[in-house]
């Protein structure tokens, strides 16, 4: 699984909003919907890609967590706008995990404001299986 992380002032800036960094020109955004596009359709093609979603902003988050004596306690977003969220996931079935390394390498090549390129991380994490899928392939 490859994984893309934003926070709510990133989602903002893409929808024109300016905070502490400038708002995405709609040049930008379009530059990255060109190149999301083709990145997918490459995958597609190839036979590696199985999942792909974008996830929508954090101010439409919750998060539960466990409080006091086991109490479920849940919180609406948004967060901190420091904070970082999950943005973005694609599923790939290739041949290695270098393969998946590779194809997350050409996220770099995505089109976005400087400010934004110089703090974009994408994550390459192997999906466990549980024990009746390995039993499915024997």
């Amino acid at each position: 699984m490859i994984s893309t992380y934003g926070s709510q002032q990133d989602y903002d800036g893409m929808a024109g909003v300016a905070g502490d960094l400038p708002a995405w020109t709609p040049e930008d955004f379009a530059a990255m919907g060109a190149f999301m596009t083709g990145f997918n359709q490459r995958l597609a093609e190839s036979g590696e890609l199985v999942e792909t979603r974008a996830l929508a902003a954090p101010v439409h988050t919750r998060r539960v967590r466990t409080g006091a004596a086991g109490t479920a306690v849940v919180t609406d977003g948004p967060y901190a706008e420091t904070q970082e969220v999950l943005a973005g996931y694609w599923v790939v079935e290739c041949a290695s995990f270098d393969r998946a390394t590779e194809i997350a390498v050409e996220l770099a090549d995505c089109p976005a404001p400087e400010h934004v390129r110089a703090t974009a991380v994408a994550d390459v994490r192997p999906i466990e299986e549980h024990a009746d899928e390995r039993a499915d392939d024997a």
